[in-house]
């Protein structure tokens, strides 16, 4: 053979190697290597089905999670069956505001508006515990209901006009109420305790709110302590899917003026003595 031609040869070599290495990377896999993919598939399933549930608890827990809707309560806002999710982060950047639709804990407190039997086994809680984690049943101590008065609040029914007065600032509730029923068939007249709110269902005639627990600690108002998260959006049926909107009245400035004044109020409040003491405490020196 001519050098010429062991030039020629030596250089083909590489591109048979080339070759060779593709056409081991598209050969059919063999009837046994498939079995066993097919084999480590099923084996991995359990895994992926408990990465996955560990992940929606862990979402659920501190991030976002669906409540179902077992009561009138809140009629029309929303209904019996719907499902909502919560923002269980929201009020770790902003305050609960008037307006606000809000689940909470009424463990301890409150009596359930609706009420469920005892799982007859363990096999029973358990999926009802998984249900109500998911928000496909109810969950007998969580409420759902409407923000009327933050602390600090003087929360008063009603009006001249049969209106709900926050810090003597009427609201109007026509956007939401459940059609005919009035703000309130009960008079109160309360102070909401600082850190407490005072809530309401927008079914008035049905709800048992805060002013059914006029008695308890609290005169009627929840611990902000309690507080879930604020409802969001409507997700289920899907014909109802929905935002759920703090109303204009909420937004009048006289109220927003109000809300601000408290601490600044209770700032100054503070502030004053300590000024006169420092003072009265520089002129004895």
């Amino acid at each position: 053979m001519t050098s010429e031609s062991q030039e020629h040869g030596a250089a083909r070599r590489p591109v048979e190697d080339e070759v060779d290495v593709v056409a081991e990377e598209t050969q059919k896999p063999a009837k046994g290597e498939k079995q066993e993919k097919k084999g480590s598939f099923w084996k991995e399933l359990p895994v992926l089905i408990v990465v996955a549930l560990a992940l929606a608890l862990l979402i659920k827990t501190f991030v976002v999670q669906a409540f179902y809707i077992p009561s009138e309560s809140m009629e029309n806002t929303l209904l019996t069956n719907d499902r909502v999710l919560v923002n269980k982060l929201v009020y770790h950047t902003r305050d609960i505001e008037r307006g606000d639709v809000v689940v909470f804990s009424g463990v301890d407190s409150w009596d359930g508006e609706f009420q469920m039997e005892e799982p007859s086994n363990v096999v029973e809680g358990f999926f009802r515990w998984v249900g109500t984690a998911f928000g496909i049943i109810p969950g007998e101590k969580d409420y759902i209901k409407r923000v009327i008065g933050v602390g600090g609040d003087h929360v008063k029914c009603c009006d001249s006009k049969g209106r709900i007065t926050v810090n003597g600032t009427p609201i109007d509730e026509e956007s939401y109420l459940y059609p005919g029923d009035r703000p309130s068939d009960e008079f109160f007249d309360v102070t909401v305790p600082p850190e407490r709110l005072w809530v309401m269902g927008d079914h008035r005639s049905v709800s048992l709110d805060s002013r059914s627990h006029t008695g308890d600690p609290g005169g009627g108002s929840i611990p902000v302590g309690q507080v879930i998260g604020r409802a969001f959006v409507i997700v289920w049926p899907f014909n109802r899917f929905d935002t759920i909107d703090i109303p204009d009245t909420f937004a009048q400035p006289a109220l927003q003026a109000l809300g601000g004044s408290v601490p600044l109020v209770a700032g100054f409040g503070m502030a004053v003595p300590l000024v006169l003491v420092r003072r009265r405490l520089w002129r004895r020196r």
